[in-house]
């Protein structure tokens, strides 16, 4: 106990029965050097001091710790919930089989030094930079937006991919130029903003990025340009809406050495002469022959892609595409029924083994890293397509009810994909 000397406490003994004295040992007054020493208030009051001062130092640096930033993310695991419920199709049959496709996703943080040793430490999360995450010159500010509209084009192509395999004719028309970033201090900033669509410019109608290239690819720096656009506004929870088309001007800029804009576009060869400042691609419009709306509040990106793409599926079959399995499912999915690479696999893994998954489809190359922290139990399975990846539940005793009424226990020949 500080203060405390424990030689006089080993030779007076011990405190009698009533607490008032000293018995000895040996029957008899101790003498003075005998005697027990007080606590020295000094020592104890010198102990407190230090004590304060390093909860003072440690309450410090937590401080600083937490508000410097090294400019780095984290991706750990995020959640792993079933697509049905988040498809809504009312023309669609009674569901009757039992089993569930797992949408999975993950946590992205915005780390300062105090999270980013606790990342760190951790073997379920991994580090990755901003630059991995944002094109340069573009704030990370962005990044909630992008992975919105990402989302929105996602479920547009699951819709897309799922109707067409199944049978159903979906008409597609090219209108307009969407932005899907912004670069800071640039002409368009911050008059236009990711998920904005460009239908217009100087009168002219742009169905498609290169269109909209090609129609300023030679114009000087300093020109005033005249835009229309359809302004989108992104709700809390990440649903896209868009008003009607409205003008903007804008003036061109001289371009920057980085600049690349108008690579692979016909009829845009060479560097273009002035600048924007934004990214785009074509805007797709589709026209989905019956409702299908999927519900999917504050997750942003384009990962749930196939996972969506295979609810749609069962959920036009009435849930036997699934023979009552329990799988999970992630990767990006193009309109022509393409799976494309995806991050944070590990992590996902660990959600969906977590959830009962006893299948886990994911894109091509990414298998290692699913059962990396997975574990063993999870069978992870990788697909190119989503005609990879129906193959692979019918063959587990999967079936699928095209759109002429017809039960595929195989795929058909005029599939999408």
């Amino acid at each position: 106990m500080p203060g405390l000397d424990d030689r006089g406490a080993q030779r007076c003994g011990r405190f009698d029965r009533y607490g008032v004295g000293i018995v000895s040992h040996t029957g008899s007054m101790p003498s003075i050097d005998d005697a027990p020493r007080a606590p020295r208030k000094g020592g104890s009051r010198r102990v407190v001091r230090i004590g304060l001062v390093l909860i003072i130092l440690v309450l410090l640096v937590g401080v600083v710790l937490t508000r410097f930033s090294p400019n780095d993310y984290s991706i750990s695991p995020g959640g792993a919930q079933p697509v049905g419920p988040l498809i809504s199709i009312p023309q669609a049959p009674a569901q009757q089989g039992e089993g569930k496709i797992l949408l999975t996703d993950v946590l992205l943080t915005k780390l300062n030094a105090l999270s980013w040793l606790k990342a760190k430490l951790s073997s379920n999360t991994q580090i990755v930079p901003e630059s991995a995450l944002v094109e340069p010159g573009v704030s990370a500010s962005q990044l909630d937006a992008q992975g919105y509209l990402e989302m929105a084009q996602s479920k547009d192509a699951a819709r897309y991919a799922a109707l067409r395999t199944l049978g159903y004719t979906v008409p597609a028309t090219n209108a307009g130029a969407v932005i899907d970033a912004v670069a800071s201090g640039s002409p368009a900033d911050p008059a236009l903003s990711v998920a904005d669509v460009i239908v217009g410019a100087d009168g002219k109608k742009i169905k498609t990025s290169c269109g909209f290239i090609r129609a300023f690819h030679d114009v000087n720096p300093g020109t005033k340009i005249s835009l229309s656009v359809e302004r989108a506004t992104i709700s809390g929870s990440g649903t896209i809406t868009y008003g009607s088309p409205s003008p903007i001007v804008l003036t061109t800029a001289p371009r920057p050495s980085t600049d690349v804009g108008g690579a692979g576009c016909p009829g845009a060869s060479g560097a273009p002469k002035s600048y924007l400042g934004i990214s785009i691609q074509t805007f797709v419009s589709y026209q989905f022959p019956i409702t299908v709306a999927i519900s999917t509040p504050n997750i942003g990106g384009p990962s749930a892609g196939l996972a969506m793409t295979l609810g749609i599926i069962d959920k036009l079959s009435a849930g036997t595409l699934l023979h009552g399995q329990t799988i999970a499912a992630t990767g990006t999915i193009s309109p022509d029924g393409a799976v494309g690479d995806v991050g944070g696999v590990p992590q996902k893994g660990v959600s969906v083994l977590h959830e009962g998954a006893s299948v886990f489809l994911v894109p091509v190359g990414e298998v290692g890293p699913a059962k990396s922290l997975a574990g063993s139990s999870l069978h992870a399975v990788a697909v190119g397509t989503l005609n990879q990846a129906l193959a692979q539940l019918m063959r587990q005793g999967g079936t699928i009810k095209l759109a002429n009424g017809t039960v595929e226990t195989h795929l058909p020949a005029t599939s999408a994909s």
